[in-house]
Parts: C-alpha cells; sequence; structure tokens
C-alpha cells in the first residue's frame, strides 16, 4: 500500500471527492478534487501512530507535515468520519502498512516532538488558580491583536454572534449579538454593569455609547486590555467605559445593575461553577440581572474537560464545557431566578464560517505575523468547530438570571420581546 493510500485508508476518505498525494509521488482519491491533501514528509507516519485519537493528524498539519490545499472546512466534512477519532487499531492497520518500507518504518519508529506552539503542561500550578488562568488566558489571547483584527473583523468580538438574516455581515451580527445582551439585561442610562471576561471591550463600548451605561470590564489579557483601553479613550468614551487587566475574581466593586458573562464560564472548571455564580451573585444589587454566555456540551453526560484533545492543547488550555442542565441548576441553586435560556448554536457556526473567510483573506500575512504554527493551528481548530456547532458536537447558550429583591418583583416584562 503506497503512503498516498494509507493516509486515505486512515481518513476513510475512499468515497469522498478528496485527494491525497505523497513526498514519494503516490497518489489515491479523487484526481479531480478541490480539496488535496499532501503528505510532505515520512514523518507525518510517526505522528500518526505515536498520538492518541485525532491528535496525531493535527500534530502533523501544525509542523507542516501534512498540507491541505483547498477549504479547510470542505475538508473536514467530507472527512468527518474521521472525527469519531482513530483507534488503536487503526494506527496498528497504518504500521503494518508501512511495514514494508524502510524509509517509513524508520520514521514511525522516531518520537517526533509536538511542534512548539503546544501547551506542555503548567508544572505545579493547580487547574485554575489565578496563576494558571493567567498562563492559560495569555496562551490563547495575547497572541497579536493585529492577527486577530485580521480574523475577527472591526468589531474585535471573539465570541459568538448574531444573525437576524443570512444576509447580515458578520459586523452587523456583533453589534446585535451586544444589542441583545443589552437588552436582556435592561440596560439604562446611569446604570452600572460588570463586563467579566470582556475581551477587546466590545460589549463595555456598545454598553456606553448605545445605552449610556457605566460599564467596567476586567480581562486576563494584557493586550486585550490596552487595545481596549484605547479604543474607548479614541471612542470618547472614557467617562463612562472602563477596561481592567484583571482577574474577575479581585474586582472590588460592587452594586452593579447588571453583569454580562460573554464567553468566560468555559474557562472556569466545573468544580469552580457553583462559586463563580456565587460570586456574580453577590457583585449585584437586589434586583440586578446576569446574562451568562457561553459554549457548552449539548447534554450533561459527558467530561467536561479532554486534556488530550487538540483544542486543550493548542487553543485553550483548561478550558471545560459544562452541559446546559448544568450551568442552569448551579445558577439557580446560587440564587438566581431563570427568567430566559436559549441556544445560539447555529449563529455560532455562521460566525465561524466568517473567521475562517477573513483568516484565509489574510492567510500570508497572518503567517508572517504570528508564524505558520499558530495560523495554522487557528485554519484548523476555526474550521473544527464549525462543523461542531453545525454536527451538535458544542452548542452556545445564554442564561438570563434575576437576583430576586425581598419583595421577590423580578422587574422583568410580563412578556419578553427581545425578538432579533
Amino acid at each position: 500500500m503506497t503512503l498516498a493510500e494509507v493516509f486515505e485508508k486512515v481518513t476513510h476518505g475512499e468515497t469522498v471527492p478528496v485527494e491525497f498525494a505523497a513526498y514519494d509521488g503516490s497518489r489515491a482519491g479523487s484526481s479531480d478534487a478541490d480539496v488535496r491533501i499532501e503528505i510532505r514528509s515520512p514523518y507525518a507516519v510517526s505522528y500518526l501512530v505515536r498520538s492518541p485519537g485525532l491528535l496525531g493528524l493535527a500534530r502533523a498539519y501544525v509542523a507542516g507535515h501534512i498540507e491541505v490545499y483547498g477549504d479547510m472546512y470542505t475538508t473536514l466534512s467530507r472527512l468527518s468520519r474521521t472525527l469519531s477519532g482513530l483507534t488503536v487499531t487503526d494506527r496498528l492497520k497504518v504500521l503494518a502498512s508501512v511495514a514494508d518500507d524502510p524509509l517509513l518504518r524508520a520514521a514511525a519508529a522516531t518520537r517526533m516532538p509536538p511542534p512548539s506552539v503546544e501547551v506542555r503542561g503548567a508544572g505545579r500550578l493547580r487547574r485554575h488558580s489565578k496563576k494558571r488562568d493567567a498562563k492559560a488566558i495569555s496562551h490563547h489571547y495575547d497572541v497579536s491583536n493585529t492577527f486577530y483584527a485580521w480574523v475577527l473583523g472591526p468589531s474585535m468580538a471573539y465570541t459568538c454572534a448574531l444573525y437576524p438574516t443570512l444576509e447580515t455581515t458578520l459586523e452587523e451580527a456583533q453589534s446585535a449579538k451586544f444589542d441583545l445582551v443589552a437588552r436582556k439585561l435592561g440596560l439604562e442610562p446611569g446604570m452600572r454593569l460588570l463586563d467579566i471576561g470582556c475581551g477587546w471591550g466590545g460589549m463595555v463600548m456598545h454598553a456606553a455609547r448605545e445605552y449610556g451605561v457605566r460599564a467596567l470590564g476586567v480581562t486576563l489579557s494584557k493586550q486585550q486590555a490596552e487595545w481596549a483601553q484605547k479604543a474607548i479613550a479614541e471612542a470618547g468614551l472614557s467617562g463612562l467605559a472602563e477596561v481592567r487587566h484583571l482577574d474577575y475574581r479581585d474586582v472590588p466593586e460592587a452594586g452593579f445593575d447588571a453583569v454580562s458573562s460573554i464567553g468566560l464560564t468555559e474557562h472556569i472548571g466545573q468544580a469552580n461553577i457553583p462559586g463563580y455564580f456565587q460570586f456574580l451573585h453577590r457583585k449585584l444589587k437586589p434586583g440586578g440581572r446576569l446574562l451568562n454566555h457561553c459554549i457548552t456540551r449539548p447534554d450533561n453526560t459527558q467530561e467536561s474537560i479532554r486534556p488530550d484533545g487538540f483544542i486543550n492543547r493548542y487553543v485553550f488550555p483548561d478550558g471545560e464545557l459544562e452541559g446546559p442542565g448544568f450551568l442552569l441548576t448551579q445558577m439557580n441553586d446560587q440564587g438566581f431566578e431563570i427568567r430566559h435560556e436559549e441556544n445560539l448554536r447555529e449563529h455560532y457556526a455562521m460566525t465561524l464560517r466568517d473567521w475562517c473567510r477573513n483568516l484565509d483573506a489574510h492567510w500570508d500575512d497572518a503567517v508572517a505575523e504570528v508564524g505558520s504554527e499558530t495560523a495554522r493551528v487557528w485554519r484548523l481548530y476555526m474550521a473544527g468547530c464549525r462543523l461542531g456547532f453545525e454536527q451538535n458536537m458544542v452548542q452556545l447558550h445564554q442564561i438570563l438570571g434575576v437576583k430576586l429583591p425581598a419583595s421577590k418583583e423580578s422587574g422583568m416584562p410580563l412578556r419578553a420581546a427581545w425578538g432579533i
């Protein structure tokens, strides 16, 4: 079996329009396909047989031993059977297939180091301690503000957008998301908003500019905070909006009218979720509202963290995803009356579609800015996540809760009319 045929077999690509080509001249699959997977080095075999699940294929791609020509999302969609994971039996079949080739046999016997951008543990630091969380956030967010601007567009919003129509642009959809959060929180002039995990300050600036709210945002990313502080000043919003480089657990103020948490819960950790909601409950005035917006598992039966997964090792170190039922229960048990919940899964798939397009449009510049390995991580991660949301492997939930006052009056309208 040729090397191209080996990779065709292991990725279940025999019956889909994908071409496989290898450095040794071998070819397999559909010669007229608009997607081509090229095995550039015999060491791709080493990654394949020595790594758990799909991690080997990911490592080989990030390190440049495999190249994908054509759209990455299309490639993953066509090879979606592989996303169920590569078993030990699959890897043994690869070894048997290359046994007669001395070069491939030697390559398979070589233990290749992971790509340099792979997270290699956190030493003695306790998971989700403040110091370890700061390192994890810095790994992902302190990449390059220029790179993020190319991928995210002018909004600099790195969370699920909201698409009122199929024709809505990414920038319009991000504005619609911030406005939906503002309306769910019932923001009005003079109110005080705490936005935790504020990113580049999009929600903070929207609340200040559109609703006259005094908004405080906090982020563990130094580069995000610096960018946001500059953007706030340039927008003339310094009198209302502020972003600090700070762990949300160290915010000294309390008595907020509203709290928004957009894309932070994924970094909290299952064991810390009760304390997280308890902390936010204490930060609110009686009658105040919390809007929690985060990625979840589809249910509560799956493990929250997958240490050997590609995303944990390359994208979100220590990231944990809970089921929506777990989050609802914990939020409720920490004193919030749940008033509304919705799943925006399809909207996140569309958001990722637009981010992928942006990265492709700036590919050469992105590689020059952050390096080939980091750019490849992003190309693979965003295309894979888009597929994950489309196939209901992950979801995006917004949960709205109220800290009831002694009177038990929620302050909510009789019927919510947020719409889109």
